[in-house]
């Protein structure tokens, strides 16, 4: 009869689960069975069989917090230092303007760029290319690549409207 001998990690996961017994004052025996593998057990009854010198675990309480630190404060407003530079009202205006600008211009650009996939998408039936009238599988991964590219376009231009609509 062929036997697996049993590895050696599962064993001493068991131990370290045996220590915290150990602490409730029982006892630890490793035996050794006809075949010479190690059993561990709680009687040691059979010859073979050791009591394991287990050394209690030693563990300290985390210090309690003091009252005041154990409530919670209410967060103090962001204090800038005196040294920090300052934008004039006009220049971040004109800041504004120009941001606001080039996310339309994005929009713009997106928007007409979504228009072109859709009319060459063509409601699902894009016109076969060179060789994708003899060969399906390509026709249709580029089915599924305008597809795809046509989600991203109208995630694109909701994040700019998203971005558009934020007050400024």
């Amino acid at each position: 009869m062929f036997r697996r001998k049993l590895p050696v990690f599962p064993l001493a996961a068991i131990l370290v689960g045996w220590v915290g017994l150990a602490q409730a004052q029982s006892e630890i025996f490793v035996c050794t069975d006809a075949d010479g593998r190690k059993v561990y057990q709680n009687t040691g009854s059979s010859n073979g069989c050791r009591r394991l010198d287990i050394q209690p675990l030693t563990s300290v309480p985390a210090p309690k917090l003091p009252v005041a630190a154990a409530a919670p404060r209410a967060a103090a407003p962001p204090v800038t230092p005196a040294s920090f530079p300052r934008i004039a009202a006009d220049t971040q205006r004109v800041r504004d303007g120009e941001r606001r600008r080039i996310l339309e211009d994005e929009l713009r650009a997106e928007e007409d760029r979504l228009a072109r996939l859709r009319s060459d998408f063509n409601g699902g039936q894009p016109e076969r290319q060179g060789d994708e009238g003899r060969n399906l599988v390509r026709y249709q991964e580029r089915v599924t690549r305008m597809q795809e590219d046509i989600a991203r376009g109208e995630n694109n231009i909701a994040a700019l409207r998203r971005e558009l609509a934020l007050p400024r």
